[in-house]
């Protein structure tokens, strides 16, 4: 086990930082998700409130509609993208407040309504929020 590792378990164990995972909004709430929060900038279609059973919705912690709509789910530009989205959280004040807050939750679900699992912005926001954690022991 290198340095690394050694330093996210002692994370994840002393601090008790929350455990994140992705999943559709579109898919059944679970009491197991824990802390629901929607991390798409528009609501998904078709999807009630009740239904979306949310704790939260940080649409600003969504990547701003022009870069949004530039990448429009494209694999070829998904480096690219997740380099300006990483930009964007970086400046984005909300992240830092959304961060601090839920460092004390146990567990935190990031939902996103896209089809494609492999091209959502959550999965570059769960790595950016843990890696945070990871180097803010």
């Amino acid at each position: 086990m290198n340095s690394l590792d050694h330093k996210k378990l002692f994370w994840l164990e002393k601090k008790q930082t929350p455990r994140i995972k992705l999943k559709r909004v579109y898919d059944k709430p679970l009491k197991s998700d824990g802390y629901r929060v929607l991390v798409d900038r528009l609501w998904p279609r078709g999807l009630s409130k009740e239904k979306a059973a949310l704790n939260e919705w940080a649409k600003d912690l969504a990547p701003t509609n022009r870069l949004r709509n530039w990448f429009d789910h494209d694999p070829d530009l998904w480096e690219a993208f997740s380099k300006k989205y990483k930009i964007e959280l970086n400046k984005n004040e909300f992240f830092d407040e959304f961060f601090e807050r839920l460092s004390h939750e146990k567990r935190v679900t990031l939902l996103f309504a896209t089809k494609d699992d492999q091209l959502t912005h959550a999965i570059i926001l769960k790595e950016v929020m843990e890696s945070r954690y990871i180097n803010d022991v």
